[in-house]
């Protein structure tokens, strides 16, 4: 069984209600297909549910009738124990969600942004420990990243610039299971960058399985995926199982519908 880590201070988790225009959200990789609107309500809601299952202070903010995307809050900050990162996403239509999130990051951390012309978005971050990877994609430009590797470097955190193929950001190619376990589609992304970490690949036939948000308490995991789960729960790490099926449909993932972070710092 692995081990995780039940003694930490609770965890908060800021989510945002789902948008009535997210059908018209941003697709890069997918095609649109139609969004029964009131299932994602209540599928986030069951997710928004076993986030508090697993210990965290879930704050929800309202829905954005005029931003579509704007339930993946991931994708405007990344927050550390020492500041909190707003990002500038690739996605020109998503930076108002920037703007939303200033205020509530503020009550919790010393805010610093990434100006233009670089951008970056959260779900091309993937921080384990003090170093952090980010996701070379159509959303986060190599300025970003290096705008990211100066706010952070004096923080005492290693920024590396990972290349990706064939999938949106970074976490939809790799995420971390468990604490040293990291979930990966090995076609997405180059498995040698992180050789410092057990890997688990994602059944073949299930590409975009690669996406789990781990938790002080456990693991959030998608019910889409029964083959991977099936390698998870073989490797020994449980999950909270949660339908997402109609957030996916907008590109959307576990990890982006919600801002996990350690206890308030300032």
């Amino acid at each position: 069984m692995i081990p995780f880590n039940t003694e930490l201070p609770m965890q908060i988790a800021i989510t945002r209600q789902v948008s009535p225009a997210i059908a018209n959200c941003e697709l890069t990789y997918l095609d649109r297909v139609e969004i029964d609107y009131a299932l994602a309500c209540r599928q986030h809601e069951q997710y928004c549910q076993a986030l508090a299952g697993l210990g965290c202070q879930v704050l929800s903010l309202p829905a954005q009738a005029d931003l579509p995307d704007s339930v993946f809050v991931e994708d405007a900050a990344l927050v550390l124990d020492e500041t909190a990162i707003l990002t500038r996403p690739g996605a020109a239509s998503r930076r108002p969600e920037v703007d939303l999130i200033r205020p509530v990051l503020a009550e919790y951390r010393p805010l610093r942004p990434i100006q233009a012309p670089g951008t970056l978005e959260g779900g091309d971050i993937l921080q384990v420990g003090r170093i952090i990877y980010v996701g070379l994609s159509g959303r986060s430009s190599p300025a970003g990243i290096a705008q990211l590797a100066d706010l952070v470097t004096p923080y005492g955190y290693t920024v590396q610039a990972v290349p990706l193929t064939g999938c949106l950001h970074l976490k939809s190619a790799v995420s971390r299971a468990a604490p040293d376990t990291l979930l990966i589609n090995p076609h997405w992304v180059d498995p040698a960058r992180f050789a410092a970490f057990r890997l688990l690949d994602v059944d073949p036939a299930e590409p975009h399985a690669a996406n789990a948000l781990l938790l002080d308490r456990g693991v959030i995991y998608p019910s889409a995926f029964p083959l991977t789960l099936r390698r998870l729960e073989q490797s020994g790490i449980p999950v909270t199982i949660v339908d997402v099926s109609e957030l996916q449909k907008a590109e959307g993932a576990v990890t982006c519908c919600s801002l996990v972070f350690a206890g308030p710092a300032l």
